[in-house]
């Protein structure tokens, strides 16, 4: 595992960086995806961001950033946990990772070398350390994804994962000319009507379980379809569980083709998500973690439901065994 002053190191040594997001990006991961993309140019590197797009909220992150043709050296990932993270469009990269930078402490993604702190509040509070350590100067572009990632993976400084270091942070950024009132205002405070739309369905599909202490809700292919909604309108989707008052498992199921759902789980009362989706070969944050299920829809959530009723009460026997799932069967996604 190298150190901070050693991937700063690493970065000045190396040229012609292919930088890869996770799949379903979220402000993280192309915040910090953007943020080192403009960094290595600035020191005079070749880079580009390999994602698997950029939802509409998200494109003032890359305005000012033109596309390079050049021949791929070195391969960066940022923000990814899992080798199955990686986008439809990058299976070429699995095994040729050069470096990984990473906030997940259930990291178990394939490369070369790795920087993980898993104390870090977002991916891009790593990448303002980082750019400190190679004298780089924080323009207000920089600032603007840095301080996208840390707002989004924060809840807007909300979530527990917030520290005084975070904080900091986020001020420093400010001071560089973030235009932190637009970021929080696109991020938290403005919704299409499709979304409006897509939100009411999704209140109305939630069910409980575990006396009460366990929300689920889910959207379909077939819903989404119907409301004419496509994966950008996902993001914040799978906070709304958590929100209700007694709820300490959170959990939002998103159907995907090829026959899966991608789960997302977000806890209370420190109430493990990581370890709650360490069954299905996923991983996270102790607060937030995701992982992937093969099944229909009932299956899927009645998996789930038995699940959280295991956990939330260990000592608990369930008269009906939960299905086993082979390693070829379950997909890890840490995302969430």
């Amino acid at each position: 595992m190298m150190n901070l002053y050693e991937v700063a190191r690493f970065l000045e040594a190396h040229d012609n960086y292919d930088i890869l997001t996770h799949a379903y990006p979220d402000g993280d991961t192309l915040g910090s995806g953007f943020a080192l993309c403009l960094a290595l140019r600035q020191i005079g590197k070749k880079a580009r961001v390999i994602t698997t797009g950029v939802p509409s909220k998200f494109t003032y992150l890359q305005k000012n950033i033109e596309e390079e043709d050049f021949t791929t050296e070195t391969v960066v990932s940022v923000d990814v946990a899992a080798d199955s993270l990686l986008g439809s469009n990058m299976g070429k990269y699995i095994g040729k990772v050069d470096l990984c930078i990473d906030h997940h402490g259930s990291n178990t993604f394939t490369a070369k070398e790795k920087f993980v702190d898993k104390y870090a509040a977002a991916n891009c509070e790593i990448l303002y350390k980082l750019f400190l350590r190679m004298h780089i100067n924080f323009t207000k572009d920089i600032a603007d994804c840095l301080y996208t990632g840390i707002s989004t993976d924060t809840g807007c400084f909300r979530y527990t994962n917030t520290t005084a270091e975070t904080m900091r942070v986020a001020a420093s950024l400010m001071d560089f000319g973030c235009n932190t009132a637009y970021i929080n205002k696109a991020m938290f405070e403005t919704k299409s009507k499709n979304k409006i739309q897509l939100e009411r369905a999704v209140y109305e599909s939630m069910t409980y379980c575990a006396d009460g202490r366990c929300a689920i809700i889910y959207t379909t292919l077939d819903m989404l379809k119907k409301l004419n909604t496509g994966d950008d309108e996902m993001e914040g989707l799978a906070s709304i569980p958590r929100q209700i008052e007694g709820v300490l498992i959170g959990i939002t199921m998103r159907e995907k083709e090829g026959g899966f759902f991608k789960i997302s789980v977000r806890t209370n009362n420190n109430i493990n998500a990581s370890d709650f989706c360490s069954q299905f070969g996923g991983g996270g944050h102790p607060a937030a973690a995701g992982c992937s299920i093969e099944g229909d829809l009932e299956t899927v959530k009645t998996t789930l439901e038995k699940a959280a009723e295991k956990f939330l009460n260990p000592t608990l026997v369930l008269s009906t065994a939960m299905p086993q799932h082979r390693p070829s069967e379950t997909m890890s996604r840490v995302s969430a």
